[in-house]
């Protein structure tokens, strides 16, 4: 699953990446959050955490400029999909990933899928491998992290679906009155990411963008194609510092590799070779 990534961007840095039409990121967007949101919300962000606001590529037709057809946007969407037929937004942080092999299956998401779909822009992801050899102080599989984004440089787009929820208990013109939430797509990890955790998130190549995010896009059959991943080998990975499991770390250091000394009982991804055994 994917869990925690980085965004280390502001909506500027990837608004002429993605091809956006609209920065729609400075308007208000409601929050699940108790404290303000730390990087503040469309802010770089190393540990980007479900719950939190991220920046979402999304394209719709403007409420307020029907006539203009569906524009790509730049939007502020709370992690962690609520479906609009829930009771309450808690449901959300059971909803961070949507599995590719069911996305069409499931009440949560079938309607998203074929009406709503984004891409989540990133560096790169963290994803937690549990070492075969090693324990930690409770005697149980030590847990090394990595970070793993694109060999190429580019951007990740992770592929995603979101969704629209309407808080009843308020009125219709209360700027709280609605919340939108996303879920990123995960499929089976590829060769040699599978040494570090079975599943990854789906990250779209530029040329399946368009297809995607059109909203006219509508047949399932159609929306299943573009849930098959790429031919493996676009990615790279290296073990990170623990820090980056506390949402009070932040930082480019959370993405930088540690020594090989500090390893205990890490697989190599590459290789297969148990490190620090």
């Amino acid at each position: 699953m994917c869990g925690r990534y980085a965004a280390s961007f502001s909506p500027d840095d990837i608004a002429d990446e993605f091809d956006v039409d609209e920065d729609r990121t400075d308007e208000h967007a409601r929050s699940v959050l108790v404290n303000p949101q730390q990087p503040p919300a469309g802010a770089p962000d190393w540990n980007m955490a479900p719950t939190k606001q991220s920046t979402v590529v999304l394209t719709r037709v403007p409420k307020d400029d029907p006539d203009n057809g569906p524009v790509r946007q730049l939007r502020l969407l709370t992690w962690g999909l609520v479906p609009s037929w829930s009771r309450d937004t808690k449901v959300g942080l059971r909803m961070i990933n949507a599995r590719s092999e069911t996305l069409l299956d499931k009440g949560a998401f079938a309607k998203a899928a074929v009406g709503r779909r984004c891409l989540v822009p990133a560096d790169g992801w963290y994803e937690w491998q549990v070492s075969q050899t090693a324990t930690d102080a409770k005697g149980k599989p030590r847990k090394q992290p990595f970070f793993i984004r694109r060999g190429d440089g580019e951007h990740c787009a992770f592929a995603g679906v979101y969704e629209f929820w309407r808080d009843k208990s308020k009125d219709a013109d209360d700027p709280d009155a609605w919340l939108t939430t996303f879920s990123i797509i995960t499929t089976a990890a590829e060769a040699g990411l599978d040494r570090i955790h079975d599943r990854q998130p789906l990250v779209l190549d530029r040329e399946v963008w368009q297809h995607w995010l059109d909203p006219d896009t509508k047949d399932p059959d159609e929306v299943r194609a573009l849930l098959e991943s790429p031919p493996p080998g676009r990615f790279e990975a290296w073990p990170v510092s623990s820090a980056v499991g506390s949402g009070r770390n932040n930082g480019e250091q959370l993405t930088l590799p540690i020594g090989r000394d500090e390893l205990r009982g890490v697989t190599d991804p590459t290789t297969g070779e148990i490190i620090g055994a």
